[in-house]
């Protein structure tokens, strides 16, 4: 049995079980249940989901020619694109929203040494302290988070724990 041969006959049943993961995982989205269960395995089988649905297409695609033949295909072409159309034009025009938790870690992210010991109750010093048992250098307080990721090789979540979590809360169990 050929490469193509086996690709063929495993095209349509990868597209059928992809597409119900897919669908399942994306209502499960849309109505905010289980994000940290389905987010990623929605975004990554949707995309394998591609090589499956492009074998399917190819090994029918005079089949699916002979939908254009149909206006019900091009009714349905027509409705599917402008539906795309106006949520891609209502995101691209949207100045505000978005994630709230990418908008917070933003925020952070830009946030200087003097803002983030504010932000932990604390003062500059312990801040530096803290970054200091990382492996990170303060040079000024007026210093970002994201500067100091950049110049230590270290990542930004890494320094972001470190300035917000005292080694006292560390120890104690969450309530």
């Amino acid at each position: 049995m050929s490469i193509r041969d086996v690709l063929l006959r495993y095209a349509t049943p990868l597209t059928t079980w992809l597409f119900m993961i897919s669908l399942v995982s994306g209502v499960a989205l849309f109505f905010g249940v289980g994000n940290q269960y389905f987010r990623e395995m929605h975004e990554i089988l949707s995309m394998f989901l591609i090589v499956p649905f492009g074998l399917h297409v190819w090994r029918n695609w005079r089949t699916l020619v002979s939908y254009f033949r149909r206006s019900a295909m091009w009714v349905s072409t027509v409705v599917c694109l402008v539906a795309a159309g106006a949520f891609a034009y209502e995101g691209a025009g949207a100045s505000s929203g978005g994630n709230p938790r990418m908008a917070a870690f933003n925020a952070l992210n830009n946030a200087s040494v003097t803002a983030l010991a504010a932000l932990a109750r604390t003062d500059e010093a312990t801040i530096s302290e803290r970054f200091k048992a990382i492996g990170v250098e303060v040079k000024s307080a007026e210093d970002t988070v994201a500067g100091l990721a950049q110049a230590s090789g270290r990542d930004s979540f890494d320094l972001l724990s470190a300035a917000l979590t005292s080694a006292s809360a560390a120890a104690q169990p969450a309530p």
